[in-house]
């Protein structure tokens, strides 16, 4: 298995949820997102802090 390092998962954060490190941007906000026919580039327009592996990476994991 790939290890993805750009999400972690902390009981102190977002109750335990997967979120992309360094910030509170959980995976499912992510994934919700992306199913509601929104592109990468939308998303990094939306969350600025966000990069574009970390957006794949959301997406890998949910895989």
């Amino acid at each position: 298995m790939e290890k993805l390092d750009r999400i972690q998962i902390n009981p102190k954060i977002c109750l335990g949820q997967p979120v992309v490190r360094g910030t509170r941007i959980t995976v499912s906000v992510i994934l919700k997102l992306l199913a509601s026919q929104k592109s990468i580039e939308d998303i990094i327009e939306m969350y600025p802090e966000l990069e574009v592996p970390d957006v794949q990476e959301a997406m890998k994991y949910a895989a």
